[in-house]
């Protein structure tokens, strides 16, 4: 604890000098009064006062170093083009014929989708006789390699493999099928039909 300097004491004499009795004696003479007695010597060994304890300084916050964003996604790797000619009579019989080869090389069936631009191949025609319910139940489930006319090929789903048979139809059919067909394709897109027709469209590096 911070010692407390002690008071001077104040003599009597120092108060000043007394009312003079009632009785009618004389006052004695007053005393003077002594000056301040010297402050004593700190005394060894004891602490003086404490002085109060500074506020505490704010200590500054790490600086956290700014985490960068996501990286972007990187853009999907286009599909390898191949390019099998044909006449428009003789494409679908191109795409069977490359359908069996990928199957044969250890492709499973449901990695397949054929799209055809003009007459349907005769499984789609077949199973869409029992209702369009049952034919695309058959795409959702993945099971099988899957026929689709261009006319509704866009609500068909990606797959590794897609093979267009430009088997004739308008060649604005062609011109939006194959397209499609590059998108939908995930690894390779076979497109069976004429060159000078095909490379107008995907370009003439195909």
């Amino acid at each position: 604890m911070p010692l407390i300097p002690e008071e001077p004491q104040i003599h009597e004499s120092a108060q000043g000098p007394r009312a003079t009795p009632a009785s009618g004696r004389t006052a004695p003479t007053p005393r003077p009064v002594p000056g301040p007695r010297p402050a004593a010597p700190s005394r060894p060994g004891r602490p003086g006062p404490l002085r109060p304890t500074p506020p505490a300084q704010r200590t500054p916050r790490d600086v956290v170093p700014a985490q960068p964003g996501p990286a972007a996604p990187a853009a999907p790797a286009s599909p390898q083009i191949q390019l099998i000619p044909a006449s428009a009579e003789g494409a679908l019989d191109a795409a069977e014929e490359a359908v069996d080869l990928l199957l044969d090389s250890g492709r499973a069936p449901g990695d397949v989708l054929v799209i055809t631009t003009g007459a349907q191949h005769p499984w789609a025609e077949h199973e869409l006789s029992f209702g369009e319910t049952s034919y695309w139940a058959q795409h959702d489930a993945g099971d099988d390699v899957f026929y689709a006319d261009a006319a509704v090929a866009s609500r068909a789903a990606s797959r590794p493999v897609v093979v267009v048979a430009v088997n004739g139809g308008p060649a604005s059919v062609a011109a939006t099928a194959l397209p499609l067909a590059h998108s939908r394709a995930g690894a390779l897109l076979i497109v069976c039909g004429d060159p000078q027709q095909i490379n107008s469209v995907l370009g003439a590096g195909v």
